[in-house]
Order: C-alpha cells, then structure tokens, then sequence
C-alpha cells in the first residue's frame, strides 16, 4: 500500500477521508523511515535543515513525489533522488508573504517600529512619517507571491510595475524583464523582492542597483537574501540615503556581529513570511490534491523541472 508521510500529526489529522489504498503516516525525516520502500510522497518539514536528512529522503527506492512546503526550491533541488519528482509549495504561503511584504513597507515608512521605541521610553514624538500611498513601487518576481504582493500594494493606491525574467503581459499588466531593472530603478520609492534565487538572480540587485534608487528608497526583501548583495546594502544603509524591510538575509539567520543588527533604517524579521496559522491549512488543501492525484493517476501539481542529471 503506497504510504504518503506527512511532518506533522496535526497534518494527518487534519486530512479527512484518505483514499483507498492510500495510508498517511507521520515522518520528520529526522531518521530512516521503517517502511522505505512504500513510501510514495514524502511532505518535508516546514523548517528542514541538516545535509543527514537527505540520505534518509534517498533511502526511499520508490519515492514519486518529494513535497516541498516552500514556494523557492533552490535549496533542495541537488538533493532529489533521480527516480522521484520536485514539487514546491506554491500557493500555500502567497497570501502570508504578500502580507508581510505590505507589513514591512507600512512599518517603515510610517515608522511603526520606531514609535514602538518611543513608548518603551514614554516618549510622545507625533512627527510626520512618509504614507505608501501614491510611491512607485517596483515588484522584483511575478510567480503565484509577485502577483499577491502586486494586487496588495495596488490596493494602497499605488503605482505598480512588475518585473520577472521574461517580459511578458499577464494579468492585464506588463511585465518588464530583469534587464529593464537599472532603468526602472531610477524612479522607484519601494523596491520589493520575491524573485527565486537562481544563477541569474544571485546578487541581481548589487552596489550599481541600489546606487540607481532614488535617495529615499525602500527596499524590502521577502526573497531571499542572495537577491541582494548584503555588502553592497550595508553601505547604503549606512549612509542614511535608502531603508531596509527584510524577511531574509545573507548569511541566515545573522551572526551575532553581523551589521544588519545595527545599520540605520532597518527593519528585519527572522524569515516568517509563510510562518502563520495558515500555514496548516493551506498545506493540507494542496497534500489532498496531491494524495488524490497519487490515487488517480494523475499527474501532480507544482512539479519543477529538474536538470537530467539531479539527484
């Protein structure tokens, strides 16, 4: 009987009515699995780290699916057994992400956190703050998130433009391609990252991009933290002239010493865009789409294309 296992008890259940023919069964791939060879979709953690786990993940000889609860994938893809298919999380965390995204922008540029500080010292300071309405705001990475986190800052009454590898209309927007970016930089207030890290956007908003941005700028980062070239960050954030909002960071999580711990204009938070109450739920409706596609003989959803030679 093929055996789908899930990270967490409250996953299994949670499921419902389970297929027939199918078993659910719980495994934190902290250690081998006793019945490896009936393991057909394994649902990784939703905090997976520890290179040891992944031997554990090839010990399944007859793996199909290897689920991942994230939408990037980057960090798994050389670790695929070669006979089993990548599905990332897509959908799952969109509406979590594109509400921090918005979070973070409204947090410093009405500068929440900082009225936060004056209340710890009983300070009334009622100074003027900048409003998100009427900024252009430039969102880097138009997946299943981008688009989220386009609709969200549209809905603040702002100027939104797009951009993605590949220039394109989709929507009823257009989408500029990465290449428009040192252009597009120029008249940008809010930069917003949620591009995958890939070779092409490792290091794509560097010391010249963030130069371009107009003194001012904001750039939060719900991405990943290789997106950005962090040397290159810290000296701009130094210098008083951009603000920072990120969800991720380069090295993660920071070292004690590291300067985003202290640079002006900063607001960071420790990688919780997709950690909410509803990170549950919206797991389980794609787990349940992906059991009944496994029961059906269907193919499964938010399968990544993998290099022939992976795994």
């Amino acid at each position: 009987m093929p055996i789908v296992t899930l990270p967490l008890q409250e996953l299994v259940d949670g499921f419902g009515p389970v297929p027939d023919g199918i078993e659910l069964d719980v495994w934190d791939v902290e250690g081998p699995y006793a019945r490896a060879d009936e393991v057909a979709i394994a649902f990784l953690p939703f905090y997976f780290g520890g290179r040891h786990r992944w031997q554990f993940v090839h010990d399944l000889p007859n793996l199909e699916l290897l689920q991942l609860p994230s939408a990037g994938y980057e960090w798994a893809t050389p670790h695929v057994p070669g006979h089993a298919r990548l599905a990332n999380g897509r959908g799952i965390h969109d509406d979590e992400t594109a509400e921090l995204a918005v979070g973070l922008a409204l947090t410093s540029l009405r500068e929440i956190a900082a009225f936060q500080f004056d209340r710890a010292e009983q300070r009334w300071d009622a100074r003027e703050t900048r409003s998100l309405a009427d900024r252009r705001v430039t969102v880097v990475g138009y997946g299943a998130i981008g688009s989220a986190i386009a609709t969200r800052f549209e809905a603040f009454r702002t100027d939104v433009t797009v951009v993605a590898r590949t220039a394109r209309d989709q929507d009823g927007r257009h989408v500029h391609a990465f290449g428009e970016l040192p252009e597009l930089a120029r008249t940008t207030d809010v930069l917003v990252l949620i591009a995958p890290l890939t070779d092409e956007t490792e290091g794509l908003v560097d010391a010249a991009l963030l130069a371009a941005l107009p003194d001012g700028a904001l750039v939060v980062n719900v991405a990943r933290g290789k997106v950005v070239d962090t040397d290159a960050l810290v000296a701009e954030l130094r210098s008083g002239r951009i603000s920072a909002a990120l969800d991720v960071t380069d090295p993660e999580p920071l070292p004690a010493d590291h300067a985003l711990w202290t640079t002006p204009n900063t607001v960071l938070t420790p990688h919780v865009g997709g950690n909410t109450d509803l990170s549950i739920p919206r797991s389980l409706d794609l787990i349940r789409r992906q059991v009944a596609a496994l029961a059906e003989g269907r193919a499964f959803e938010n399968v990544i294309d993998l290099p022939v030679n992976q795994g």
